[in-house]
């Protein structure tokens, strides 16, 4: 198997889906611990869902980078759901539950109307449970995913202070004279360009594990918030690796094999918690 491994290293698209992979995975722990702690997991999923209806609308229009189409889409949708969740009338919960469902249905509405592809259940499974696309990823792709992911790292080191004040408490943030709403906004944006570079990994409805599982894992291992976020990260990267591998030496399909990893991870280190815990008591 190990021999088997690495004549498959060997070829370029396969590193490319490992440097890609392991990219987004750390992107999306990042801000995973922010949102479990604001209770605003499945901004994720919304925004999936979004990103979905676009790219749905960006493959009828034959757009030769859908791209372009679906990250301004999915970004102002971000903002959106945030302006949207702060509304008395609309909560965050339903606000997110409204945008993604309407969007689901007309991005596959929009396909089975326009769409001129013979296997047209074939490209919305792999839209939406990811596909071997990660495997086919030219190098301009891979240097404009390593660009996002790399200046989305950055941004989080250099505003960690700020997004570790918001997360905690807006109102003293506020207090202190921290520009609150820019902030949760940069947050909003940054999700989304996750979402965007995510679909091609494990698919829309499938991107909110690589968000929600991480944190969740480290939560249940650590109380700080830094030993947390660091914590996300590692294990998300490992988790994307291993789902990587064995999705090439199996032939499983990725995104299924790299949320079934964190899924496993996640139970480990419940169990691992938990075992902590009564030893303390």
């Amino acid at each position: 198997m190990l021999e088997k491994l690495i004549m498959y290293i060997q070829y370029p698209f396969v590193r490319y889906a490992m440097i890609v992979g392991v990219l987004i995975a750390l992107c999306s722990s990042l801000l995973g611990v922010t949102l479990v702690l604001k209770r605003f997991s499945f901004i994720g999923d919304g925004l999936s869902h979004v990103a979905f209806g676009a790219m749905s609308v960006a493959t009828v229009m034959q757009f030769t980078n859908e791209m372009l189409l679906v990250l301004p889409v999915t970004v102002i949708c971000a903002v959106l759901l945030l302006r949207s969740g702060e509304n008395a009338k609309i909560k965050g919960d339903a606000a997110i539950a409204m945008i993604s469902v309407s969007t689901l249905a007309f991005g596959y509405l929009i396909m089975n109307i326009f769409s001129s592809s013979s296997n047209l259940s074939g490209d919305v499974c792999s839209t939406l449970f990811g596909s071997t696309s990660i495997l086919t990823l030219t190098p301009t792709q891979v240097w404009l995913c390593a660009i996002l992911s790399v200046t989305v790292v950055l941004i989080f080191i250099l505003f960690y202070n700020k997004i570790f004040a918001v997360t905690f408490d807006e109102g003293f943030s506020k207090a202190t004279g921290t520009n609150v709403e820019f902030y949760k906004l940069m947050i909003s944006v940054i999700i989304a360009v996750i979402i965007v570079l995510a679909m091609n990994l494990v698919g829309s409805l499938l991107i909110s594990a690589l968000v929600i599982f991480p944190a969740l894992s480290a939560m249940r291992l650590f109380d700080n918030f830094k030993a947390v976020t660091v914590c996300s990260a590692v294990l998300s990267v490992v988790c994307a690796f291993c789902g990587l591998v064995i999705s090439v030496l199996a032939g499983t399909p990725v995104g299924s094999t790299i949320v079934g990893a964190d899924a496993v991870v996640f139970v480990i280190c419940y169990f691992i918690g938990a075992f902590r815990g009564g030893t303390q008591r």
